[in-house]
């Protein structure tokens, strides 16, 4: 059944018109009336409905059923990924969607080569964001993670969390490994601290570490950041139930 994300309120036995982006996507589809497709606007659950007045440029849809239905982890995620060149960002936060991450929060760190002027980032966001809810309609999410304005990494790793959960940084240094750490404790909220290609310099692992951040490694081989946080997630999936 296809999938689509609406952001209003939807209730059982309403009529909704469906946004002129939606509305095509069901011609490139070649749905018509009377199919069946499947909403979810991000409050939790999906909803059933039935196309009606399907035309060229418009289309809306009747409410039948709401189906709460989750698929989220048992525990939360929050990557805080440095900018990487490119495209490389997408593919992450589309990856980072499916794998159940619950909160994005880009950071510019010291290594980034990519810098956003407050435009670009604004445009990004909103890039980022629909990212965000085209994954959510392909991977079977109802909710949507979360999506922080790029950050300074400095400011950011210094600044007090908002919750007690524990703040990883994956290292070359670390003598514990992910996958024996998350063995060993039950699932919780983590944070992951993702560096950009080259990494986390010296200098920002220190300062992390010194504002309560723990070090963790990934085993012997250099990941690329792309790889790194998706890796990570299903390792802490796999010892957690998130599977």
């Amino acid at each position: 059944m296809p999938r689509f994300y609406l952001p209003l309120p939807l209730t059982v036995g309403q009529r909704v018109t469906l946004p002129d982006t939606l509305a095509h996507h069901i011609q490139v589809l070649r749905l018509t009336e009377g199919d069946t497709i499947s909403l979810f606007n991000g409050a939790g659950g999906q909803y059933t409905a039935t196309l009606r007045e399907v035309a060229r440029r418009s289309a809306s849809a009747d409410i039948d059923a709401h189906q709460a239905v989750e698929t989220e982890l048992p525990f939360a995620v929050t990557l805080a990924q440095a900018l990487p060149e490119a495209s490389k960002m997408d593919w992450i936060i589309e990856k980072a969607m499916e794998l159940g991450v619950s909160a994005i929060e880009p950071l510019a760190a010291q290594r980034c080569v990519v810098r956003l002027s407050a435009e670009r980032a604004e445009k990004k966001l909103a890039h980022w964001q629909a990212i965000i809810a085209s994954a959510a309609e392909q991977c079977g999410r109802n909710r949507l993670a979360t999506l922080a304005p790029p950050q300074d990494y400095k400011q950011w790793i210094a600044r007090a969390p908002e919750t007690a959960q524990p703040r990883i940084i994956l290292s070359p240094r670390a003598t514990v490994s992910l996958a024996g750490w998350a063995r060993a404790q039950p699932p919780q909220a983590v944070t992951l601290v993702i560096g950009p290609e080259g990494g986390l310099s010296e200098a920002e692992e220190d300062l992390a570490l010194r504002h309560g951040a723990l070090a963790l490694s990934m085993g012997p081989r250099v990941l690329r950041t792309e790889t790194a946080a998706l890796a990570a997630v299903a390792v802490l999936s796999a010892a957690w139930g998130g599977m």
